[in-house]
């Protein structure tokens, strides 16, 4: 598995959690033969040179993109909670 290089390399292990989490998984490893699977993309282990680009950016994507989206949601609900202890 790829490890794309962190801005923060000790943010990895919350990183790889968030990525399980976000995947419904409790093994990041795990997380893109999940989607895959949700999806109906034959992603195996080991060679997958026949898959479509079409079809390894719906896994990867739907991953990158669900991990924005909770990253977004629990900074919104930091600042919530930061303005409500303001006041």
């Amino acid at each position: 598995m790829s490890k794309r290089k962190l801005l923060v390399p000790e943010s990895r292990a919350a990183m790889d959690e968030l990525k399980a989490r976000v995947s419904g998984t409790l093994d990041p490893k795990e997380a893109k033969y999940e989607i895959a699977k949700e999806q109906g993309i034959p992603l195996q282990r080991g060679y997958n040179g026949k898959l479509t680009s079409e079809q390894a950016g719906k896994v990867g994507g739907s991953i990158g993109g669900n991990m924005v989206k909770e990253l977004v949601r629990m900074a919104q609900e930091n600042i919530s909670k930061n303005d409500h202890s303001k006041s």
